[in-house]
C-alpha cells in the first residue's frame, strides 16, 4: 500500500511566472467531445493540487506548498482574478480541504498540533536542501501523519475548531451534500478505513474494515452512499468501491489490473468520474486519464455501463471534481510546458449515450 498509493495522492507543481488568468490549452479530438474553454488556474507555488469548488462555484479551495515552507497549506481563491489566500495555520502538514454546502465553513486536515513539529519541519527542510544540492528529484510520497486531525473554520481561516480527537491519522474529509455528515479516512483501528461522523464531530461510525487502505470518500448527491478507493484486492493497486452510509451494500465498481482512484459524484446526473491507469503491461508506462461511468441503483446494488474515457493526453490527469451545477470540471494535470502539474478547469459536456 505505502509505495504506490503515497506516490499517487498528489502530483507536484513547480513555480511558474505570471498571473492566474486563463491560457490556451490544446485538446485531442476525444477530449473536445467533453471539454472546452480549458484554463490553468494555479501557479506560483512549489506544489499545488486537489481543488474543490465553493457552493456557488465562484471560488476554489486547494492545497499548495508555499516557497517559504516545506509542507502543504490550504488556500482559497476566487476564480475571477483572485489571488490565493492561505486559510490554514501556516504550520504542519495539511490536506483535503472542502467547502460546507452552505459555504459558511471550510474543512481540512492538519498536523499543526504535532508536539514535535519543530523537528518535523527542520528534518523536511534539511532533506529539501540536500536534494537541491545533489540535484535529486524525489518522486512524491504522502505521509500518513499520526498527528493529522480534521478541523473546520470560517472560509477566511478564523475560528479553527478541531473535529477529530482519536490517536492516529484522520484526514480526507468531505461534507455530505445536506451538510449533516462528514465522511473521512482514519487509521485509528490500525489501518486506513472509511468513517462517517455528524457535522459537529460526534457520533462517529466506522463503515469499512478491510485489510489495506480505504480512503478518499465522498457522499452521494442523495446522501445515501459513499464512494471511495481501496487497495484491498491487491496492495497498492486501487479500485473504486461504494458503500451505504449505514455500512451496508458494499460493492466494487472497478476490477482491473490497474489503479483507479479519486472518484467523485456528478451532482445532478447518475455518473461517477475518476482517474485510472492500466498497469497490466510491465513494460509499458502507465498513464493516468479521466474516466466516467453511468450508474443505476436497484435494490441496493449499483449497475454500471461501460467506462467512458474523458481524457487521452500523454500528460497525467487526476483528481477530477465537478462544479456544483455539473457544468465545469476541475482536475490536476501535468499538461504544462515543463510537464509539472497544476489545477485546470474546463467547461464540461456530459457523454451522449
Amino acid at each position: 500500500m505505502i509505495g504506490l498509493i503515497r506516490a499517487l495522492l498528489v502530483f507536484a507543481v513547480v513555480v511558474l511566472p505570471g498571473n492566474l488568468h486563463a491560457q490556451e490549452v490544446s485538446l485531442s479530438p476525444l477530449e473536445s467531445k467533453y471539454l472546452s474553454n480549458v484554463r490553468q488556474v494555479t501557479r506560483g507555488f512549489v506544489k499545488a493540487g486537489e481543488g474543490y469548488f465553493s457552493p456557488e462555484g465562484q471560488a476554489i479551495i486547494y492545497q499548495a506548498v508555499p516557497r517559504e515552507y516545506p509542507f502543504y497549506q490550504i488556500y482559497r481563491q476566487e476564480l475571477e482574478g483572485g489571488e490565493p489566500i492561505r486559510v490554514s495555520t501556516g504550520q504542519g502538514r495539511t490536506t483535503c480541504a472542502y467547502f460546507s454546502p452552505d459555504g459558511k465553513r471550510i474543512l481540512f486536515a492538519s498536523s499543526h498540533l504535532d508536539p514535535n513539529l519543530a523537528e518535523t519541519e527542520a528534518q523536511a527542510i534539511r532533506q529539501q536542501e540536500e536534494d537541491r544540492k545533489s540535484g535529486v528529484r524525489r518522486r512524491y510520497s504522502w505521509d500518513f501523519d499520526p498527528h493529522m486531525d480534521i478541523f473546520e473554520a470560517k472560509p477566511n481561516g478564523d475560528f479553527l475548531r478541531r473535529l477529530t480527537q482519536a490517536k492516529g491519522y484522520d484526514a480526507e474529509g468531505a461534507w455530505s451534500p445536506d451538510g449533516r455528515m462528514i465522511a473521512f479516512c482514519s487509521d485509528r483501528d490500525g489501518d486506513p478505513d472509511i468513517y462517517v461522523m455528524d457535522a459537529d464531530g460526534g457520533n462517529v461510525r466506522q463503515l469499512t474494515n478491510a485489510t489495506g487502505y480505504d480512503g478518499g470518500p465522498f457522499i452521494s448527491p442523495d446522501n445515501q452512499w459513499v464512494v471511495f478507493r481501496s487497495d484491498r484486492k491487491k496492495e497498492s493497486y486501487l479500485q473504486i468501491y461504494v458503500i451505504g452510509v449505514d455500512g451496508k451494500h458494499e460493492q466494487a465498481l472497478t476490477d482491473n489490473e490497474g489503479v483507479n482512484w479519486g472518484p467523485y459524484w456528478h451532482p445532478t446526473q447518475p455518473y461517477l468520474i475518476w482517474s485510472g491507469a492500466d498497469h497490466s503491461d510491465p513494460n509499458a508506462r502507465p498513464n493516468y486519464d479521466l474516466w466516467m461511468v453511468r450508474y443505476e441503483v436497484k435494490d441496493g446494488k449499483f449497475h454500471t455501463g461501460q467506462p467512458i474515457r474523458i481524457t487521452d493526453s500523454v500528460s497525467a490527469d487526476v483528481l477530477p471534481v465537478f462544479s456544483p451545477d455539473g457544468k465545469r470540471l476541475m482536475w490536476t494535470s501535468t499538461r504544462t510546458e515543463d510537464r509539472e502539474s497544476q489545477l485546470f478547469i474546463a467547461d464540461f459536456t456530459l457523454p451522449q449515450e
